[in-house]
């Protein structure tokens, strides 16, 4: 399946494995780039320019195919040092970048100028047609289903996606509740160039993640995530556990006066305890409410294998042939 995605990215399917924070290493970035898809190393998660030097020269080791890094651009008083990770990333020649956070603007004329083609990570319309006024190559465009971070403006897919598609002249792919390959075609269908997978991922043999994880993602459904840090104009969306009960419980008891300082115990530096050691009570972490069509953990070769030729069975079985109520001049044309 070609789309514009894949003609930008030279991979052989629109699928793209989002950044994710203690997930996005050499292992799975590999996994995903050797089964066709985009794989992402998540760059802020190793740390250090250096550390993630090595973990995009491990990626290579892994595999001979097109993979990127994310680069989350976060307000901090001591921000990370963003030169030496953009230096690592060019050194080690990654030509995807996958950005997020704030605008990516300051950053683009050293990618750009060393090859690098940039996506960028939206929530709404008006954020990716800014990215698209900047320079960014393409864009993902992540609807309120998602894990993690879907904004402040509520909007799902259903609406998100054929809005994007009324107003970019860019590509872009779906993020956010993608899983099957029933989400790629309707993706394609309103406008998308493929799909941004996350969640998915996680819960694949090959993510680097402690298995308790991947079990909790097994045993949820679509009903069982939450919105956290609502107050704060920061939401997150999140899988429910004790820490994001007591947490929930402070937003409603403090109100308008929370601070981050009354739920820090349960969001920041959790995701150590969590995705390596398996403490499930920890406190928030990302996971979005696609958790719901999650019912097992392949790898990630046969779940992209899966997505494609279900993909391809839908749009031969149902769109390989004009539809019986199409009027009979688009039939004639078609």
């Amino acid at each position: 399946m070609q789309t514009r995605i894949t003609e930008l990215f030279g991979i052989e399917h629109p699928i793209i494995q989002g950044g994710m924070h203690m997930v996005g290493y050499a292992e799975l970035a590999a996994a995903v780039s050797n089964a066709g898809g985009l794989g992402i190393i998540t760059g802020l998660t190793q740390g250090t320019p250096e550390n993630l030097a090595r973990e995009i020269a491990r990626c290579r080791e892994m595999t001979d195919m097109p993979f990127g890094v994310n680069l989350t651009f976060l307000p901090a008083v001591t921000p990370p040092d963003y030169p030496g990770f953009i230096e690592a990333i060019i050194d080690g020649g990654v030509k995807i970048v996958e950005t997020a956070g704030n605008n990516p603007a300051k950053w683009l004329p050293l990618l750009k100028e060393a090859g690098v083609k940039v996506i960028h990570k939206c929530t709404s319309v008006r954020h990716s047609l800014k990215a698209e006024a900047i320079g960014c190559d393409a864009v993902s465009v992540d609807g309120f289903e998602c894990g993690g971070h879907p904004g402040e403006d509520d909007v799902p897919n259903w609406i998100l996606l054929p809005r994007a598609a009324e107003e970019l002249s860019i590509p872009f792919v779906a993020s956010g509740g993608m899983a099957n390959g029933r989400q790629l075609v309707a993706a394609l269908a309103m406008g998308a160039e493929g799909i941004n997978v996350g969640t998915r991922f996680v819960a694949t043999k090959d993510a680097p993640v402690h298995e308790n994880v991947k079990q909790a993602i097994l045993d949820a459904s679509e009903l069982d995530t939450r919105l956290i840090m609502r107050p704060l104009r920061n939401t997150e969306r999140v899988l429910i556990n004790a820490g994001v009960q007591r947490l929930l419980e402070t937003e409603r008891a403090l109100g308008a006066r929370i601070t981050f300082d009354d739920i820090a115990a349960e969001v920041a530096g959790v995701y150590p305890r969590i995705m390596k050691d398996g403490d499930m009570d920890a406190g928030g972490w990302s996971c979005g409410m696609v958790v719901g069509l999650i019912h097992d953990i392949p790898t990630v070769e046969e779940l992209i294998d899966r997505i494609m030729a279900e993909a391809d069975e839908i749009i031969q079985q149902r769109f390989g042939r004009p539809s019986a109520s199409a009027p009979k001049r688009l039939v004639e044309t078609a």
